[in-house]
């Protein structure tokens, strides 16, 4: 995660407003997410939710493969991004999974960058996103212990794999024809060189979530058209960051997504914008480590964003 006082208006957020003033030239789908509504769960169903969500599975499996050091070109990248294939390929959901890689320039010279975009249904129009950054930022060893970012951001990226476990069948079924909203699927995007080297910059920082953006808005969608693109395909972009340490805060940073805001503090959480603020106080320490989170905090959270997602997909 980038510098407090600078991270509002990083490239992550200028995607998700590019995704809200989208134009909408090549069919009235492009608009159909301002006015898209979700389902409501009945008592029923959030139980399944609640029983169907393993905290101490995902922890053991999903999230202590990720807490370790993992800066962009690093051993532990490459490790960090074959386990996040590994957990989304093992799935019945058939997720189609892409890399965008590509070399930048850094401050230690041009290094090489991955992002992972895990689709459920490459050929749905409208897909929910939901982001995280799979980076560590690079923090100098001291005494044999490093950076590895369990809130910055291993976590977020262990509850995303939770959630397609915990949902694999639901979201399976959104892949048949039939589908009430076969039109309408889900994207999982872990981005690479989300924080700055060196010093936060234009140039130093969001490596991945620039270059991905930039190669959506060229990028024809759905296929067979050139009049609209990936970008124009993204109803929604919700982004997971720091998150796992106690008591967290969850501003709504934005208000042209307000509706939804309001649609999760309905599910139970008085505010939740699924970015902490203020930091946790271990943010960019060494001590933002396994130690220091809450457990509680993440499983609830977990069941929580699981609701979001089925609601918004009417699974």
């Amino acid at each position: 995660m980038a510098r407090g006082g600078q991270r509002g208006l990083g490239p992550l957020h200028l995607l998700l407003l590019a995704v809200a003033v989208s134009p909408t030239a090549g069919g009235d789908w492009t608009a159909e997410k301002k006015h898209h509504q979700p389902a409501i769960l009945n008592a029923l169903a959030l139980q399944q939710v609640a029983e169907g969500t393993n905290i101490s599975a995902m922890w053991q499996n999903d999230l202590h493969p990720l807490l370790i050091e993992r800066y962009p070109g690093s051993p532990g990248s490459f490790a960090a991004r074959q386990h996040i294939q590994s957990r989304i390929q093992r799935l019945q959901a058939d997720w189609v999974i892409e890399f965008d890689t590509f070399l930048s320039w850094t401050p230690y010279g041009t290094r090489s960058f991955s992002n992972i975009i895990s689709t459920l249904n490459p050929t749905a129009k409208r897909h929910l996103v939901l982001a995280c950054h799979y980076d560590s930022k690079y923090l100098p060893s001291w005494d044999g212990r490093v950076f590895v970012g369990a809130t910055d951001s291993a976590v977020p990226c262990a509850m995303m794999l939770e959630l397609a476990r915990a949902l694999d069948q639901k979201l399976l079924s959104l892949k048949k024809p039939s589908a009430s909203r076969s039109d309408l699927s889900l994207k999982l995007i872990f981005f690479d060189g989300e924080e700055a080297f060196l010093h936060w910059s234009a140039q130093d920082s969001l490596y991945g979530s620039r270059h991905l953006a930039q190669r959506m808005a060229q990028t024809p969608h759905p296929p067979g058209v050139r009049n609209t693109t990936q970008l124009q395909g993204l109803d929604l972009f919700v982004l997971l960051d720091l998150i796992g340490a106690p008591n967290p805060t969850f501003p709504n940073y934005f208000l042209n997504t307000a509706r939804w805001f309001s649609r999760l503090q309905a599910i139970g959480v008085p505010i939740l914008h699924l970015i902490a603020k203020p930091f946790p106080e271990v943010w960019h320490t060494l001590e933002d480590n396994e130690e220091n989170l809450n457990e509680a905090v993440i499983d609830n959270l977990n069941k929580i964003l699981q609701v979001f997602a089925l609601e918004y997909l009417h699974l």
